[in-house]
């Protein structure tokens, strides 16, 4: 009975294949929890009740209000400088009333009273100029052309934005790669439990064999 449990025994290198199989398994579990916990479900959130709409630029401004930015000139330089507020009023294809054009999520979460932040630099006037030129672009480029716009009439039914941040390409590279590690542990576990198997079927086989 003792050698039969000592024929079972894993060796050290198999010990080892078998802990970075479950290693890998319990970090793409935790990966899934963490991802589906802080990540997704406020992803779903922001995606549920919201949707694609055809938007039409109806007025472009800017507003006399200024809102501080943070730049950084090297490693520890930082400073604060200032751009003016740009708003984009569109009218959806869903509804007849204005709405806020924001260019994502993050800058609605930013500066939920302008449409546009740009690049922070030192020189208030190079804001105050790219401010202007996305002024020009809105008005002259875009002008009466339809675009693609999306909103959300549960979180921010005033506003819509020009792309998301949470779309189907993000949130499917951010839960491929925990799944591979979870088969890729689980793909190692069961090979060594099979290979370990085989081997003590064949030694028994080659025991048999020398009676």
């Amino acid at each position: 009975m003792a050698r039969s449990r000592a024929v079972y025994e894993y060796t050290e290198a198999e010990d080892k294949s078998m802990r970075l199989g479950f290693l890998l398994i319990a970090a793409g579990l935790l990966s899934l929890l963490g991802l589906g916990c802080c990540w997704l479900r406020p992803a779903l959130q922001e995606r549920g009740g919201g949707g694609s709409a055809n938007c039409t630029v109806l007025a472009v401004r800017q507003l006399g209000e200024r809102f501080a930015c943070t730049f950084s000139c090297g490693a520890a330089c930082r400073g604060t400088a200032r751009y003016p507020c740009l708003q984009v009023l569109v009218r959806t294809s869903r509804s007849s009333a204005p709405a806020l054009l924001h260019e994502d999520e993050r800058q609605l979460r930013t500066n939920p009273k302008c449409s546009y932040i740009p690049p922070c630099a030192r020189d208030d006037q190079e804001n105050s100029e790219n401010v202007t030129y996305k002024q020009k672009y809105w008005k002259e480029k875009v002008g009466s052309q339809p675009f693609t716009c999306y909103f959300n009439q549960h979180l921010r039914p005033d506003d819509v934005m020009l792309k998301r941040t949470h779309d189907e390409t993000v949130l499917l590279h951010c839960f491929l790669w925990p799944v591979v590690t979870f088969l890729v542990g689980v793909l190692i576990v069961v090979l060594t439990i099979c290979a370990k198997s085989l081997a003590v079927r064949a030694e028994a086989i080659k025991k048999k064999k020398h009676l």
